[in-house]
């Protein structure tokens, strides 16, 4: 049984792979058929246009050489005739004798016959080419049917097949063309909503007046007297050694009259640390158990203030059913900067310009307010936990039972993630607006204030111009010209070089106008 079953495996393994050979081999031929078949199809369209356009080429080729032959003819019948009428009006004028008119007769009918049999040649051999002509065309157009049959028997597809064929590629063009008529159009209502936004912005701008005020690293307490210091600092400096360690702030006690500095990047802990030394100073009773005690007192003041700070924010706002830990998180934002920046008022700033940009498209101006309100909140934590402040802000206000539409909508303030719905990008755009907002922000204030002496100082550099002016926040630059210099033509070109100047030397968003104004005063007295 073991060598029936040792004889009967290997004939199965041979057959099957004799098999698998044999599909293998089928199907290369049916695929090596396929391409014979496709070249076929094209050989045969290819030389069905070329025995088409020979044909095309012949008969016109024909036809316009029987029409010059018999235009020709024609015009030297005409040529003979008028030369015969000629020479007979010359010979009736020389000739004195009858005999001379018979002879001059007899030459000119002698002439015409030979130009006759001259025709005759050339209207058979006219007609000869016509007939090869017909006959050639006759072929040509066998041949085209006889190339067609084969083509229609090679391709598989009949005219009529081959005719939708062509309709389907038709509607295929004229469906990509009506593709691109669709994008222009979308690219000409971009141009027209981009000009929608910036009207929408600018009156989002003017009707928030909020004030900017850029934040210093350092407080100054102020002392009555000098003589408080040695207090200050204690015996062995262990008073301000337990005033630095309970509220984590550098004291710099120098020799500037009445004061002592307290320096450190969180602004909370500076006013801690200077309520709790105002609050030791006016107590007079000043060592390191005493300090733990006030600095204590003092936090848990201090928390409650924020708390209500949050609260007065929101209620300005008219969000009045937030958790109080969102209130007193937004409370703590007061003692946070952003580039200094206070971070409270900024988030105030970007929920009024959220809804004011939110009403005027239509949209939720309530959840836009909201999201706008809370989108930094994750600066009041990310000092003390794990993660960016989007992070910590997200979990935060999921914990507190804020909406998926207004944590969407804050989440995207950065444009870490795509946008969730329209309110993230008016919440996008109120964020961006406030931060760029000059005078907001120090490094941006910087900057702005030097382009606008750089494009005032390219204006300035060509000749004839008296002085320049950069107008609304450096959109625009008024340039006033002598007008014994520049002329009204030379105002025109003098505007598109400093414009194109500026393109070239200078990096700003959007555009900027420039203005050339030439004004011509006639001046006299009356005496």
């Amino acid at each position: 049984m073991g060598q029936f079953a040792s004889g009967v495996i290997p004939a199965a393994v041979t057959l099957l792979t004799g098999i698998v050979l044999l599909l293998a081999w089928f199907v290369a031929r049916r695929h090596a058929a396929r391409q014979i078949v496709g070249r076929a199809q094209d050989d045969a369209a290819r030389l069905l246009r070329d025995a088409e356009a020979r044909q095309k080429e012949l008969l016109l080729a024909t036809r316009e050489e029987s029409h010059a032959l018999r235009q020709k003819a024609a015009a030297e019948a005409r040529q003979t005739r008028e030369q015969a009428a000629e020479e007979e009006r010359a010979l009736a004028g020389r000739m004195r004798t009858q005999e001379d008119r018979e002879r001059a007769l007899a030459d000119r009918a002698s002439a015409a016959a030979q130009k006759d049999q001259e025709l005759g040649r050339r209207e058979e051999s006219l007609r000869e080419r016509e007939a090869t002509a017909s006959a050639r065309a006759e072929r040509y157009e066998q041949l085209g049917a006889e190339r067609q049959r084969e083509l229609q028997r090679v391709s598989g597809m009949t005219a009529d097949e081959a005719k939708d064929a062509l309709l389907r590629q038709i509607e295929s063009d004229a469906r990509r063309d009506a593709a691109n008529l669709v994008k222009r159009l979308e690219h000409e209502a971009r141009e027209s909503a981009a000009e929608k936004a910036r009207q929408i912005i600018t009156q989002a701008i003017q009707r928030s007046a909020a004030e900017h005020a850029i934040e210093a690293t350092v407080s100054v307490v102020d002392l009555p007297s000098d003589d408080l210091k040695g207090r200050i600092i204690g015996r062995e400096g262990r008073n301000i050694r337990a005033l630095e360690n309970a509220t984590g702030v550098e004291l710099i006690v120098d020799d500037t009259p009445g004061a002592i500095i307290l320096s450190s990047f969180d602004a909370y802990r500076r006013t801690v640390a200077k309520q709790a030394i105002e609050q030791l100073v006016a107590d007079g009773r000043i060592h390191p158990a005493r300090i733990e005690e006030v600095v204590e007192k003092v936090t848990s003041e201090l928390d409650e203030s924020t708390r209500k700070e949050g609260e007065a924010a929101g209620f300005e706002l008219g969000l009045h059913d937030m958790h109080p830990e969102i209130y007193r998180m937004m409370g703590r934002l007061k003692f946070r900067t952003s580039y200094g920046q206070n971070v409270l008022a900024h988030s105030k700033e970007v929920a009024y310009l959220a809804g004011v940009m939110a009403r005027e498209v239509g949209l939720d101006a309530h959840v836009c307010i909201r999201a706008a309100f809370v989108h930094d909140i994750g600066k009041a934590m990310d000092r003390d936990l794990d993660g960016t402040h989007l992070q910590l802000g997200i979990a935060f206000l999921r914990q507190h039972g804020e909406s998926d539409a207004v944590v969407d909508a804050m989440a995207a303030h950065h444009m870490d993630i795509d946008w969730p719905s329209l309110e993230a990008m008016i919440v996008q755009a109120a964020d961006a607006v406030s931060a760029a907002r000059p005078g907001a922000r120090r490094d941006i204030l910087e900057s702005y204030v030097k382009r606008l002496e750089q494009l005032e100082g390219i204006a300035d550099s060509f000749k004839g111009v008296n002085k320049a002016f950069a107008l609304q926040a450096g959109r625009e630059i008024r340039i006033m010209v002598e007008s014994g210099q520049v002329s009204d033509e030379e105002a025109v070109w003098l505007s598109k070089d400093i414009a194109k100047r500026i393109e070239n030397e200078l990096e700003y968003p959007g555009q900027i106008k420039v203005t050339v104004i030439r004004e011509t005063r006639a001046i006299d007295f009356a005496r």
